[in-house]
């Protein structure tokens, strides 16, 4: 099923390769950074491990 409107702004996409991505440039610009923002800020399981492991002490 093609969806033509934005996944992130729902506005109707105006190219095929829009309509292919499933959202603009400018939102995919948009998402790009904020999944970046959200990779920077996790947490691995090793870092709480150490952190644990160090607040024993």
């Amino acid at each position: 099923m093609i969806i033509e409107t934005c996944n992130r702004c729902n506005r109707k996409l105006k190219t095929s390769k829009s309509i292919h991505v499933g959202m603009g440039p400018v939102c995919k610009r948009k998402q790009a950074e904020a999944d970046a923002e959200f990779e920077k800020r996790q947490v691995t399981i090793y870092e709480v491990l150490e952190y644990t492991e160090k607040s024993k002490r």
